[in-house]
């Protein structure tokens, strides 16, 4: 039944509308192993039957009891796969409402600037198109079961400094790299945004009236709440609440009763302020029918068979083979014996352990994974030392970040440590365990477990076959083994460039007051700087190959109203059946008016293609998706020109072109 929500704001008492306007409880959250005992919210009312505000956390799966572990998003982001992802979204919901959750903030879309950001492994990757794809189909599975909160808005890439920096940045770079996925998540049907800790061009996002409202709330039309992020995301009561900010979490520091009624008394803030935000919250409330009865059987659902095997596919797809000298797969009927190197094969290395942690009623390490599928077919041994690989037909090393608070944790936990990494290198001692082991057995190959990007360079030569699994969830063990033996072709492709070394990249500055935002980073950077990275954006091999036939454009000119249809034809011309992920970028290399980058992301599809066939892939392109954004004009303009579709396997690999105009 529908709720007529200015009567219910109407009936509020004022200490009942700034109950709703924070959390009710949250200091247990300052550590990471009580953070998912409880979910967080407001109050509600009783008096009214106003249902409480109910959040959790978890990009990988929900932060409450024994929920689910699925892969990193960065994983996910890697498998190209927005109808799996919805997929994997519907269950996060299910899980989060069946625990007493009725809205998550597992929608994480902040771009990696840089992929030193500790947090990297919590979003989907670099590019703002394929963020925006990812994050919109993650919103539409959500939105389902729970109220989807997307976070952290906005310019949130730096760990170890984001409660004292400013973000500088243009409005061009703002617009066209860091806003336009936040706003496909909400028209996907997101409830609400998390503001970020930082500041951007030197105020708090959490006071940012430009972003929460102009932006935001007129521009946009969104109708939905904005929340804190914990504790520091809001600093002081009148400016938050004239900016827009709705909720503070997960506990009053500024929205107390006292400071918001000192605020009245002063005419710093009206009371129709407060009306709009619990009108927002209520609002959003009443359209996820939060307001009936939910049946819970958390038994039943969390962390049921069909929920693991998602998991299980959602690994599987992740999987990006960047290297392979024909080692891969491994022969079962040749091999007679592997050999498992290094203490991180026996670890199931789930990625972060704060608020994107999940604690799952089990894991599968590598190790397991590999014996089990081995069987007793294949003598598999285990060993932490290169000389254990002596004498075996071949040998697996795994290499994980995860593991201690070595490298990276992602979330910067005071005083546990984690946060960025200034070095995309390996460690040293885990570089020196690759080269020993491949100097003692030449058919080594390496499986990565991290949460971005990961610098090869001081090992990789000799090492036949490199496989980066990233954090792959509770199942990842056996995905990892199904890859290596050949039961899963890997398609999973890059979503962020792999440098050749840390240095070809802008320093990772985490220690300034204000960092500088431009608008150039990733496959755009390189590019722009003519700099040949390790592992270009998109690139993955196959235990197949693939030839790019033919691309075929709709019609020559595209006028303001109309589409450009696009088809691109693709054959598998490798051994087996498998997956490829054809890509669209659009290049902007005739623009006269403003940089632009050469080329930008402007379509995939992941598709599946038997071994000597050939599928033909249609992607539609309208002119606004062509759009810069004019700082002087404010609005979006479509410049006049010859424009190139450029299609293929990766960033750096675009075998198909052809030319149209924009007039």
């Amino acid at each position: 039944m529908k709720k007529n929500i200015d009567a219910l704001v109407s009936r509020l008492s004022l200490d009942e509308k700034i109950d709703m306007m924070h959390g009710s409880r949250g200091w247990h959250t300052i550590t990471p192993f009580t953070y998912r005992l409880w979910s967080y919210g407001n109050r509600g009312c009783r008096r009214l039957g106003i249902p409480a505000f109910r959040f959790t956390d978890g990009p990988k799966g929900i932060n409450l009891g024994r929920s689910t572990c699925f892969p990193v998003a960065i994983a996910r982001g890697a498998s190209f796969d927005p109808e799996l992802e919805e997929k994997v979204a519907e269950v996060f919901g299910l899980e989060a409402r069946h625990q007493g959750a009725n809205a998550t903030g597992s929608t994480c879309i902040n771009i990696i600037r840089h992929p030193g950001w500790g947090r990297s492994q919590e979003t989907f990757g670099a590019d703002p198109f394929h963020m925006a794809v990812m994050g919109a189909a993650h919103v539409r599975g959500l939105k389902k079961n729970v109220m989807p909160v997307i976070k952290h808005y906005a310019c949130n890439s730096i760990e170890n400094s984001r409660f004292k920096v400013s973000v500088a940045i243009d409005e061009r770079a703002l617009r066209e790299v860091y806003l336009p996925h936040f706003r496909a998540c909400l028209d996907a049907g997101g409830a609400g945004v998390m503001s970020a800790y930082n500041r951007v061009n030197g105020t708090y996002c959490g006071e940012h009236r430009y972003l929460l409202t102009e932006i935001l709330k007129k521009e946009w039309g969104f109708d939905g709440f904005v929340i804190s992020d914990w504790f520091f995301g809001c600093y002081r009561t009148a400016p938050s609440i004239r900016a827009g900010l709705d909720i503070e979490m997960p506990l009053p520091r500024f929205y107390t009763p006292r400071k918001i009624k000192r605020a009245l008394r002063r005419g710093e803030i009206t009371e129709g302020m407060i009306d709009d935000s619990v009108r927002r919250i209520i609002t959003q409330l009443e359209k996820f029918n939060l307001f009936e009865p939910y049946s819970k059987d958390p038994k039943k659902i969390v962390a049921r068979k069909e929920h693991r095997d998602l998991a299980l596919a959602a690994a599987r797809r992740s999987m990006v083979l960047l290297k392979n000298d024909g080692i891969l797969p491994l022969d079962k009927t040749a091999i007679r014996s592997l050999a498992v190197i290094g203490r991180d094969a026996k670890i199931a290395a789930l990625g972060d352990v704060a608020s994107s942690a999940v604690k799952p009623p089990f894991a599968i390490t590598p190790m397991e994974g590999i014996a089990a599928l081995a069987g007793g077919r294949i003598k598999v041994r285990y060993g932490d030392r290169p000389a254990d690989a002596a004498g075996a037909d071949a040998a697996v090393v795994v290499v994980s970040l995860s593991r201690g608070f070595r490298r990276e944790e992602g979330e910067r936990i005071f005083p546990f440590g984690g946060g960025d990494r200034l070095s995309l290198e390996l460690p040293e001692k885990n570089a020196r365990l690759i080269r020993e082991t491949v100097r003692i057995n030449k058919n080594c190959i390496v499986v990565l477990e991290a949460g971005s990007a990961v610098c090869v360079d001081e090992w990789i030569e000799g090492v036949p076959a490199l496989l980066m699994a990233w954090y792959p969830g509770m199942m990842g063990g056996t995905a990892i083994a199904e890859t290596l033996f050949g039961d899963n072709n890997p398609a999973g492709r890059l979503p962020v460039t792999v440098p050749k070394m840390t240095r070809q990249l802008p320093p990772l500055d985490t220690k300034s007051s204000e960092v500088t935002y431009d608008y150039w980073h990733d496959y755009r950077f390189f590019d722009h700087r003519q700099i040949e990275p390790r592992y270009p954006y998109g690139f993955g091999l196959s235990y197949t190959t693939f030839k790019y036939t033919g691309l075929a454009l709709g019609r020559k000119k595209l006028t303001g109203e109309g589409t450009l249809a696009v088809k691109v034809t693709v054959k598998n011309t490798g051994p087996m059946d498998g997956d490829e992920v054809v890509q669209l970028y659009i290049s902007y290399e005739n623009s006269k008016i403003v940089p632009r980058p050469l080329k930008e992301l402007k379509g995939f599809k992941r598709v599946f293609i038997r071994k000597g066939k050939e599928v033909t892939v249609s992607f539609k392109i309208k002119a606004e998706d062509l759009a810069w954004y004019n700082p002087e004009r404010r609005r979006w303009e479509v410049e006049k020109m010859k424009y190139r579709v450029l299609a293929g396997p990766s960033s750096a690999a675009l075998p198909l072109e052809a030319v149209f105009s924009v007039g």
